[in-house]
C-alpha cells in the first residue's frame, strides 16, 4: 500500500559527507516500493564556525527525480517550529530522521516536537553517530533533548547502539549500511586512471574521504615511509579534502620525504567523479584511529575493491580478515605490514568474498528494518 514518507536530513544541493548521498538514496528505495517521499533538508546546515570544508555546497544538477524542500535553518528556532509546523501538516505515515551531531539536537528536536502533534506520523531516527568523534559542552543534553520525540531507531553499528543505549531504552537496532549503488557501474582500472591522469604502470592504493584526525591518514603517512624503505612501494592517491589543517600534513610528509610516492586530489571529489577514484585503485585503505561505522566500506565493496581496515568501531565486521581485506592495528608498522599482504595475496583473492559478502548490503534490507520498527510503534 502507498505510504507517505518524509525524510529529515540533508540533502541537494549540500554536500553532506555522505549523508545527502545516502539520503537521497533513501528516498529513492522507498519510491522504488511505490510510496511517496519528500525531503525536507537545511537552508543553513551549519554556521561557519563549525564548517571546516571551503564550501557545503556542491555543484552537481538538481535531482531531477526527487522532491527536495530546502527550509531548515539549523540556527533559528522561529524557523524550527515553522518547519515542524510544515512537516506536521504533510500528516506523513512515516517520517525518517537523520542524526550525526550533537549541534543538530536542538533544531531536530524541536521539529519532531512539532511534528508528533499531528499524532499519525511515526518517527524513526538513522543514528550515524550519538556520541561524537569530535566532543564540545552540551553533546548529552542536546542529544537527549533530540531523542525524546523519537519512536524507535536504526544505527549502522553496534558501536552506535551501545551509545544509543546510555541515553534511551527505546526499540532499536543496529543494521548494516547499504552500499552507495549510485555512483555508476565499475569501469576498468585503465580507464579509471586515464581518466584521473595518474600512471597506468603503478601500484596504487587509496584513501578516499574528509580529512579528519580520527581518519588517520598521518599514520597512513608514516606507514608509506616504510614502504618507501623498500623495493616497489605503492603510490597513494589521496582523495578528498581537509577539514582540519593541512599545514600539518605537508609538513609530516616532507619530514618524512614521501612527496614522491603521494597523488594529492585534495579538493572535495564531486559526485560523478567517484567511480574513477575507486576504480582506479589496487585496494582502499582506512587506517582510522577510531570510528562508528565508514560510509567508505560500503563504496568499496559496490566497486569491488579490497580494503585495509583497522580494528576500531565496525569496521572489522564489515570487513572479514582475509576475505573482504585485511584488518591490523592502528599503527603504522601494522598499517605497513597489511597493504604488503594485500600485494601478496592479490586482487582476485579477495574477489569472490567481496561479491559474496556485498550481498548484505541492500537498501531493501533497511527499509524493510525502517517499516517493522514504525509498524510495531
Amino acid at each position: 500500500m502507498k505510504k507517505k514518507v518524509i525524510i529529515i536530513g540533508s540533502a541537494w544541493p549540500l554536500r553532506g559527507g555522505g549523508i545527502a548521498t545516502f539520503n537521497e538514496r533513501l528516498a529513492r528505495a522507498f519510491m522504488q516500493e511505490g510510496h511517496e517521499v519528500i525531503i525536507y533538508s537545511f537552508s543553513l546546515q551549519y554556521p561557519s564556525f563549525l564548517f571546516p570544508g571551503k564550501s557545503q555546497y556542491g555543484n552537481e544538477p538538481r535531482p531531477a527525480d526527487l522532491t527536495i524542500h530546502s527550509c531548515i535553518n539549523s540556527i533559528n528556532p522561529f524557523n524550527w517550529i515553522r518547519s515542524g509546523n510544515t512537516i506536521r501538516k504533510e500528516n506523513a505515515d512515516l517520517v525518517v530522521v537523520r542524526y550525526w551531531l550533537p549541534f543538530m539536537g536542538p533544531c531536530l528536536g524541536t521539529i519532531l516536537r512539532m511534528v508528533r502533534k499531528n499524532k499519525r506520523s511515526k518517527i524513526i531516527c538513522i543514528a550515524d553517530n550519538v556520541v561524537p568523534h569530535e566532543k564540545r559542552i552540551g553533546d548529552s543534553a542536546f542529544t537527549r533533548y533530540f531523542i525524546q520525540p523519537v519512536d524507535a531507531f536504526i544505527t549502522l553499528s553496534e558501536k552506535v547502539l551501545h551509545d544509543l543505549k546510555l541515553f534511551t531504552q527505546k526499540p532499536s537496532i543496529a543494521t548494516v549500511h547499504p552500499l552507495y549503488d549510485n555512483f555508476g557501474e565499475p569501469i576498468s582500472k585503465h580507464d579509471a586512471r586515464l581518466a584521473l591522469g595518474v600512471p597506468s604502470d603503478k601500484k596504487i592504493i587509496l584513501f578516499f574521504g574528509f580529512i579528519r584526525q580520527y581518519k588517520g591518514l598521518d599514520l597512513l603517512l608514516r606507514a608509506m615511509s616504510i614502504l618507501k624503505q623498500q623495493q616497489d612501494a605503492p603510490l597513494l592517491l589521496i582523495a578528498g579534502e581537509f577539514y582540519e589543517d593541512r599545514q600539518s600534513y605537508e609538513q609530516l610528509i616532507d619530514e618524512l620525504g614521501i612527496r614522491d610516492l603521494l597523488i594529492l586530489r585534495t579538493d572535495f571529489i564531486p559526485d560523478s567523479e567517484v567511480r574513477n577514484y575507486l576504480c582506479a585503485a589496487d585496494f582502499v585503505i582506512q587506517p582510522y584511529r577510531h570510528a562508528t561505522q565508514s560510509g567508505i566500506t560500503p563504496l568499496s565493496y559496490h566497486f569491488e575493491k579490497p580494503m585495509l581496515v583497522t580494528n576500531v568501531g565496525a569496521l572489522p565486521a564489515m570487513v572479514p580478515h582475509e576475505q573482504a581485506g585485511i584488518v591490523t592495528t592502528p599503527d603504522p608498522a601494522a598499517i605497513a605490514r597489511g597493504i604488503q599482504q594485500l600485494y601478496s595475496l592479490g586482487e582476485a583473492h579477495f574477489l569472490f568474498h567481496l561479491r559474496n559478502e556485498k550481498k548484505k548490503y541492500n537498501w531493501q534490507v533497511l527499509t524493510h528494518t525502517i517499516w517493522r520498527l514504525s509498524e510495531n510503534q
